[in-house]
């Protein structure tokens, strides 16, 4: 083997080993504890996407009807 051949060899060696170090740092960032108040943020911001998932299909519902039955349902909330 010549001195290039185990030069090159060393440079994609170390190349390698570089990537795979930067990868596995960057999965131990993202393993952070998450506060308490983060938690409660993220489960209070799940409900109101919740709800509003829930809305949502109500609108589309009402969309897609027949405008008949939509003036039926109006009339009908009308007379309560």
């Amino acid at each position: 083997m010549n001195p290039f051949e185990m030069v090159a060899i060393i440079v994609v060696a170390v190349m390698i080993a570089s990537v795979l170090r930067a990868r596995y740092q960057s999965r131990r960032r993202g393993e952070r504890e998450i506060s308490p108040q983060e938690q409660a943020e993220t489960l209070r911001l799940r409900d109101e996407v919740k709800q509003l998932k829930e809305r949502m299909k109500v609108l589309e519902r009402i969309t897609v009807e027949k405008e008949n039955s939509l003036a039926k349902e109006i009339e009908s909330l009308r007379d309560r």
